[in-house]
């Protein structure tokens, strides 16, 4: 029993430093260190950017896409707007074309990562921004982007993406207030752990080509650190995107990340140490291998509090506080109780990682993808 009690209770307080400690740390270190610097910007011309957007059958948006794109705060002789198709099947390529983008790539379908790829060999610009067909910019993203740059330290940065209902109002989760907070204090400490999909750039000479099978959100990050340059956070360039109507929705987009994400860890050099400074390696082990664990921590903390629940009242204690998670998580769609949907959520997004990996380990590895019903 002492076996199983220890096993237990560091499967707890790993759930807990990873989704409490840690973020508190990281507060405390921000504290410590003072206000964060802020940007110098550029002095004279501005440099020019290629905007690259991977499309696959994005009929319905990508004219809308490239018309917010044109409409940017930022010089059009130093803008260029570069469609990737991915094997598309509907009227993506015509729209695009007919939309005004610079250059319109006819690829074979080869997935999102393959499709950047192609569009960074066609690439003019000195700095290059990606984003989804279906990510809205503010207008003075691109620029707040670009300032990032100005410091020869900084190898990559994201945004802040808000994501929107059909009505056009922010849906921001606790969930997802509580990660750009955490990817902020990273930003100001070192470096983020991981960016988005929806708007990022880094440099022409710093852009990497990795397995397709990955992904740039979780890639690029930990690489730059590795090549001495800075990852950073720019809550100020913002971006929105449509969420999936449903948490069904939301599960299948989270699912198809997960699958992208174990290959990064366990094959592209996250897990190893070499290049990372101890804070970094600190945020990485925190934020991203003890994050990828809490399903199974908390599977495992599960099935062990059942085989210790004749060993003291502490353990009913625990195993109905977990009973209660599951139940709060169970009621939400009835109830629709704030902090019943979190817990669902919680559950939900924890479950999408876990079947990640049993995809990864199945052998689904496609690098293509499909857009989620609703998003668009």
């Amino acid at each position: 029993m002492v076996i199983l009690a220890s096993v237990f209770w560091v499967s707890v307080a790993l759930i807990l430093y990873t989704q409490a400690g840690y973020p508190l740390l990281l507060a405390v270190l921000c504290k410590l260190r003072g206000p964060e610097r802020a940007q110098r910007g550029w002095e004279g011309e501005l440099p020019a950017v290629s905007v690259i957007v991977p499309a696959y059958n994005e009929e319905r948006v990508i004219a809308q896409r490239i018309a917010n794109l044109r409409a940017l705060d930022y010089p059009s002789g130093q803008l260029e707007v570069i469609v990737c198709s991915d094997g598309s099947s509907d009227q993506t390529v015509q729209r695009a074309r007919a939309a005004g983008a610079d250059c319109v790539l006819e690829l074979p379908r080869g997935g999102k990562i393959r499709a950047q790829d192609a569009g960074v060999e066609r690439a003019r610009g000195a700095l290059l921004a990606f984003t989804d067909a279906n990510a809205h910019w503010q207008p003075d993203a691109l620029a707040r982007l670009v300032d990032a740059f100005s410091d020869p330290r900084v190898g990559y940065a994201c945004g802040q993406v808000a994501f929107l209902d059909d009505a056009g109002v922010n849906q921001e989760g606790l969930y997802w207030r509580y990660e750009m907070w955490l990817r902020r204090m990273e930003s100001a400490l070192c470096s983020i752990t991981a960016g988005n999909g929806a708007i990022y750039a880094t440099r022409r000479e710093t852009y990497m080509r990795i397995d397709p099978l990955s992904g740039h959100d979780l890639a690029f990050p930990f690489a730059m650190v590795k090549r001495g340059l800075g990852a950073i956070y720019l809550p100020q360039a913002r971006a929105s995107e449509k969420m999936a109507p449903t948490l069904e929705g939301e599960f299948v987009r989270k699912r198809r990340m997960a699958r992208a994400t174990w290959p990064t860890m366990f094959e592209s050099g996250l897990l190893s140490p070499r290049g990372y400074t101890p804070l970094y390696a600190l945020m990485i082990l925190s934020h991203r291998i003890l994050r990828y664990a809490i399903p199974f921590l908390h599977a495992l903390a599960f099935a062990v509090n059942i085989l210790l629940v004749g060993s003291g009242t502490i353990y009913l204690v625990t195993l109905a506080a977990q009973l209660a998670l599951l139940a709060c998580a169970a009621l939400a769609p009835r109830l629709r109780r704030r902090p019943l949907l979190v817990a669902r959520y919680y559950l939900v997004t924890n479950w999408a990682i876990a079947a990640g990996f049993w995809d990864w380990l199945r052998g689904e590895r496609s690098p293509v993808w499909e857009t989620v019903e609703g998003t668009r």
